[in-house]
Parts: C-alpha cells; sequence; structure tokens
C-alpha cells in the first residue's frame, strides 16, 4: 500500500501559536518572536500511522478576519481540521464556535457531523494557565460530540506529538467511507451519485488538495503571500 497523503488544516484566532505548533512538530523549533502569518502557508512531514506510511500536508492559515474570504480555497479536500486557542485568554477560546463553522460551511464535508476536529488548548507553559478555561474547553468539546482536546505547548513541546499522531488516525478514519462509496458505484454503476464526490487516485491528490496559485517548486514547504514564521 503506497503512502498516503493527508491535509491537516489548523485554524484559530491570530497570535494563538497555529505557526509555531507546526514548525515544533515538522521541525522541532520554537521563536519567540511573532510575527503574524499573512495568507497561509503549509509544511508537511512523513511518518507512520499504526504501520501505515502518510504524509501529512499540515496548512496554517492567517487568523486575521481580512484573510478568511480566503478559506475555501484552502480548507477544500482537508480530513481533518485542528482548533487551536489560547490557554490564556478566554477570547480565542470563545472563537471556536466561529471557526469551526467558516471551516464546515467553506469546506462542505459530506458529513459535517462526522467530520474530524481535534482542539489544542496552547501555551499550557505559561505561568497562570487558567484551569477555569480548560474546564470550559472541555465543555465544548463535550458539546461538539466528544471532540478530542489536548492541552499542548509548542515552546516546549507538551503533548505536540501525542496530537499529532492522534490528528493523523483520525484523519485516516476518513477513507472507510470513500471505499464504501466507491465499492457501491462500482457495483451499482447507475445509482445515483449526486451526493458524493468520486473518489480520486492517488497520484491526483495533491492537485485536489492545493489551490492553484501555489508555486509547488518548493520542496516541503510552500506560502502564499509572505509568511513570518513567529508564533501565530
Amino acid at each position: 500500500m503506497g503512502r498516503k497523503l493527508l491535509k491537516v488544516v489548523i485554524l484559530g484566532d491570530s497570535g494563538v501559536g497555529k505557526t509555531s505548533l507546526m514548525n515544533q512538530f515538522v521541525n522541532r523549533k520554537f521563536q519567540s518572536q511573532y510575527k503574524a502569518t499573512i495568507g497561509a502557508d503549509f509544511l508537511t512531514k512523513e511518518l507512520e500511522v499504526d504501520g501505515r506510511p502518510v504524509t501529512m500536508q499540515i496548512w496554517d492559515t492567517a487568523g486575521q478576519e481580512r484573510f478568511q474570504s480566503l478559506g475555501v480555497a484552502f480548507y477544500r479536500g482537508a480530513d481533518c481540521c485542528v482548533l487551536v486557542y489560547d490557554s490564556n485568554d478566554e477570547r480565542t477560546l470563545q472563537s471556536l464556535d466561529s471557526w469551526r463553522d467558516e471551516f464546515l460551511r467553506q469546506a462542505g464535508p459530506s458529513d459535517a457531523e462526522a467530520f474530524p476536529f481535534v482542539v489544542l488548548g496552547n501555551k499550557v507553559d505559561v505561568e497562570g494557565s487558567g484551569a477555569a478555561t480548560q474546564k470550559r474547553a472541555l465543555a465544548w468539546c463535550e458539546g461538539k460530540g466528544n471532540v478530542p482536546l489536548f492541552e499542548t505547548s509548542a515552546k516546549t513541546a507538551i503533548n505536540i506529538e501525542q496530537a499529532f499522531e492522534l490528528i493523523a488516525r483520525n484523519s485516516l478514519l476518513q477513507e472507510a467511507p470513500a471505499r464504501l462509496r466507491a465499492a457501491d458505484l462500482a457495483t451499482h454503476p447507475h445509482a445515483p451519485s449526486h451526493s458524493h464526490t468520486p473518489v480520486p487516485s492517488q497520484a491526483r491528490e495533491a492537485d485536489l488538495y492545493l489551490p492553484d496559485t501555489i508555486d509547488m517548486s518548493h520542496a516541503g514547504t510552500s506560502s502564499i503571500g509572505r509568511q513570518g514564521g513567529g508564533c501565530c
């Protein structure tokens, strides 16, 4: 079985640590200087999940409202959505509803209720990280169908590997329904199929995932606009 490409989108308010989480997982690096991501950027990492080789394509999107109109190009084809909040800032937790709703509206997954989300409460290394925020985050996750929640630190790498391993594993779970749909269409070729997107071949997955404006000549990483690799 060939290597599976998984597209993961990271969303959350500006400054919660999206870029730092991605850089810590992929490059094992942390930069304390903060510069906002402009547009979107992605990194890739190869790993094995339960013995299966996968390539994670992790998209870091700008948290500023003026870039949210770009969402449909970046969300399309995602296998999992990661929602990030700052464990020291209650307002960023309150924003998760709008980020989740925006993703579902723009990405349009065939089964919104079953689509995998993972929540990361970042910056737990900061002294005085709020227990009250954690309690509200747990309640939010339970209310959305028991969404997995990790308390993380991009600075000290707390729970980074564990979180992204679960993200990859949950992304792979999306394959089973797709295989069943493909098998059903093969068995009943004249059955209505307007509610499902045909399963693309592995060779065309990258074309499905990437907007036309991205320059793919850069191996492993690419960006739209200007990337400021700080704590965003």
